[in-house]
């Protein structure tokens, strides 16, 4: 049964590819997948980790990045192409994940200053999350990232650090909540590849995820293990936030 839902999972991310431009729901998805609309969207989270909506939006966000960087074409056909209707819903959701504007993001050639970070609740205690990273043996990473996030693999991350290889990490001034703990890497010997797009990695590209987990003040959270695997088709656009730290990373360890 597994590898059913694997497959029917798979043919909706196909689907998605195929359609981003078009406006589709959640019934078009689930009649792709030939399910029912409520077994559907359970068996899709199960195998991806978030909604079908959810890795609409990462793969709508993924495309746009690659075609600002590949493309002259404007923010506003580009909207429409990844399957916005208004340009200005499509600029403030950008905005919102990558933390600069799609024209800023097309000047910058893909590489963001820097990474948006919420607020911390200045009353709350403040925790930390440990643990390890390692990597199955079909991969070889190099640079590591790592980073907690609220709604999984998209958006800002509220706290990430930034690995020269596999080993332990330490997430310090980290807020109470629930967090997804979300790791990617790209081959050894092509991290300087990063800063031809953001793309330009995905070849050797693994990934890791964890939890979510709760976080309560001041208490640690230990473990919090991740292990690297190759980067599955059924895995959401992940971490597309931590993508744009490849400017500090290649310079400095860094931790956000």
């Amino acid at each position: 049964m597994g590898e059913v839902i694997e497959r029917a999972v798979g043919r909706v991310i196909d689907f998605m590819h195929e359609n981003i431009g078009e406006q589709f729901t959640i019934d078009d998805m689930a009649r792709a997948a030939n399910y029912s609309k409520f077994h559907f969207s359970r068996a899709f989270q199960r195998v991806t980790g978030v909604s079908p909506g959810r890795f609409l939006a990462g793969i709508r966000l993924q495309e746009a990045k690659r075609l600002l960087v590949s493309t002259t074409l404007t923010v506003t056909d580009i909207s429409h192409r990844v399957g916005y209707t208004s340009v200005g819903t499509f600029s403030s959701r950008f905005r919102s994940s990558v933390g600069v504007s799609p024209s800023t993001y097309r000047q910058l050639g893909g590489c963001t200053p820097h990474i948006p970070m919420p607020r911390r609740d200045v009353d709350a205690r403040p925790a930390s999350v440990h643990g390890e990273v390692s990597a199955l043996p079909a991969c070889a990473p190099g640079l590591v990232f790592v980073g907690l996030f609220p709604d999984g693999p998209h958006g800002s991350p509220t706290r990430c650090s930034v690995l020269h290889r596999p080993g332990t990490y330490t997430l310090t001034t980290v807020p109470p909540g629930r967090w997804h703990l979300l790791a990617h890497s790209v081959a050894r010997g092509r991290e300087s590849v990063l800063g031809d797009g953001p793309f330009a990695g995905e070849l050797g590209l693994s990934v890791a995820s964890y939890g979510p987990i709760t976080v309560r003040p001041g208490v640690p959270v230990t473990h919090a293990d991740l292990v690297l695997r190759p980067f599955p088709v059924e895995d959401p656009p992940i971490l597309g936030a931590l993508l744009n730290m490849r400017t500090i990373a290649l310079g400095v360890d860094a931790a956000c």
